[in-house]
């Protein structure tokens, strides 16, 4: 399943990724390590950004899960489901890097098929960031209240 293409420059340059969330991805992350975790978030966009309400975390059938991800489809698509039933949108993606860094690889620039955010989880160095991809261009976080 891939998602439209926008050019990076439409996309959104801030996202307001609440505390909460962050926990639960962080959780996520921590929870399949070794393996790099996946999923998906919710929310809508305003005009300062997007903004985060739900965490879809989802199975990684990746072959080799240490080394990257792949989303189960069904589940994704599940996830979808769920966020048009609640009148939400994808408003972005993320996936851990347990062993850093939490930048773009090759493989995540050649993967990426929907025009959102991609948000990295660095284990090692503790670092979540965010980019436009397939360029790599850095979106900004903003922790909000819960």
């Amino acid at each position: 399943m891939t998602g439209p293409t926008v050019p990076d420059s439409a996309l959104p340059r801030v996202l307001h990724l609440p505390r909460v969330l962050q926990g639960a991805l962080w959780a996520h992350a921590r929870r399949d390590a070794p393996a790099e975790c996946v999923g998906a978030i919710g929310g809508y966009e305003r005009p300062d950004g997007l903004h985060a309400l739900t965490l879809y975390p989802l199975p990684n059938i990746a072959a080799d899960p240490v080394r990257q991800y792949l989303a189960d489809p069904v589940h994704l698509l599940r996830a979808l489901k769920a966020m048009q039933a609640e009148e939400l949108s994808l408003v972005a993606l993320y996936h851990s890097h347990p062993c850093g860094p939490a930048v773009p690889s090759r493989t995540d620039t050649q993967l990426a098929a929907y025009s959102v955010p991609y948000l990295i989880a660095d284990l090692r160095g503790g670092s979540l960031l965010a980019y436009a991809l397939p360029e790599a261009t850095p979106v900004e976080i903003v922790s909000g209240p819960d």
